[in-house]
């Protein structure tokens, strides 16, 4: 039966060809690290986001009297819904993670130099796509935690001369507090908008990644020396992607699922609270609010600068500046132990990050 199969598909779309042109002889750097493999447990991350999120849609439902007596149902009616859902939380918390590593490990290897600035931009893009997933995700257990968050994070465009109401609004569904209206558009960007946005994104970041070549370490012998013009970057003497690499991305991937299930098991109220577990009551102000761990960095630097729309200009600049640091970085070293100020900029800027989502939690 399975040869069958594989004759159907080899007469239609020459099979063989395609595994070896794409797998077995497809040849990437020698000696890459589990660093490299990030990217791929970032994808592998995001597939589960997916089914989990699809398997919660069956009982979820996106209103304000009924959304969190539904995550109750999932939670202790529905079969497994309890696994399903922590999975779909925990996961959420270590896609984040992930990617943020992810960024910061293509930053250390120099992965962004030319001419791979467009990769660069579309994973940076793929950053803000995953935390406004995150963010719009954050409000639909519809529990004081998620309500009053949300309550405190659309507030923050306010400051913002001219068009701040009006995000505001867009965000709220309207001019009141969040309400209802606030929980169906965020649901419909969970489900609808952002998921697409990010296939779309991840096909052409793919894309880019495989027309261009996969960038070798700094240090090994098949990093480039220039790039004058357009080819794709081959490794005649490099490893083979499947088996060699695809294995290292697969045992990067069991180590991502054995994390989640160890928090699952060991400690599964590491990404809730007290607040989590009670119903939002607009009446009602918790008496500790604050974000999310990967935003209480951005929420200290407000807290931080008095006058809250320069918090938030002085954020914005160095927004841009990380999207765009590919186009800004002239250097053709890569290899950053080399370049002892960004070093100590890359260090000092993760360390600072630390520094604040620490402060914010407490």
């Amino acid at each position: 039966m399975t040869s069958a199969i594989r004759k159907w598909l080899e007469i239609r779309i020459g099979l063989d060809e395609l595994i070896r042109s794409q797998l077995t002889e497809y040849r990437v750097p020698r000696n890459l690290n589990l660093l490299y493999t990030l990217g791929t447990v970032a994808l592998g991350a995001f597939v589960v986001q997916c089914l989990t999120g699809i398997i919660l849609l069956f009982y979820y439902v996106p209103q304000d009297q009924l959304a969190f007596k539904s995550v109750q149902v999932i939670m202790d009616q529905v079969p497994y819904g309890w696994l399903f859902r922590l999975i779909h939380l925990v996961g959420s918390n270590l896609m984040v993670a992930v990617v943020l590593l992810h960024l910061a490990s293509s930053f250390f290897l120099g992965s962004y130099k030319k001419p791979r600035e467009l990769t660069w931009v579309v994973g940076a893009l793929l950053l803000l796509t995953t935390l406004a997933i995150y963010l719009s995700g954050y409000l639909l257990p519809w529990s004081q935690l998620s309500y009053w968050g949300i309550t405190v994070v659309t507030d923050v465009p306010t400051a913002i001369p001219l068009v701040g109401k009006f995000i505001t609004q867009f965000l709220r569904g309207g001019s009141g507090p969040v309400s209802d209206l606030t929980l169906n558009r965020f649901f419909a960007f969970h489900v609808g908008v952002l998921p697409l946005l990010m296939i779309s994104l991840l096909a052409l970041h793919v894309f880019l990644v495989r027309r261009i070549g996969i960038s070798a370490p700094p240090l090994s012998a098949d990093a480039p020396k220039d790039w004058q013009v357009f080819h794709h970057e081959d490794y005649p003497q490099g490893q083979p992607f499947y088996p060699d690499f695809i294995r290292k991305g697969a045992i990067a991937v069991a180590v991502y699922f054995m994390v989640m299930f160890c928090i699952i098991a060991f400690v599964p109220g590491l990404f809730l609270s007290l607040d989590a577990a009670t119903p939002a009551d607009p009446l009602k102000t918790p008496l500790h609010i604050r974000p999310e761990w990967p935003f209480r960095a951005a929420y200290e630097v407000l807290k931080l600068i008095p006058v809250k729309f320069l918090g938030i200009a002085v954020q914005l600049v160095l927004l841009a500046v990380f999207i765009l640091w590919p186009f800004l970085d002239k250097s053709p070293e890569r290899n950053i132990l080399k370049r002892p100020l960004l070093l100590s900029l890359f260090l000092g800027t993760i360390a600072v990050w630390i520094a604040l989502t620490i402060k914010g939690s407490y």
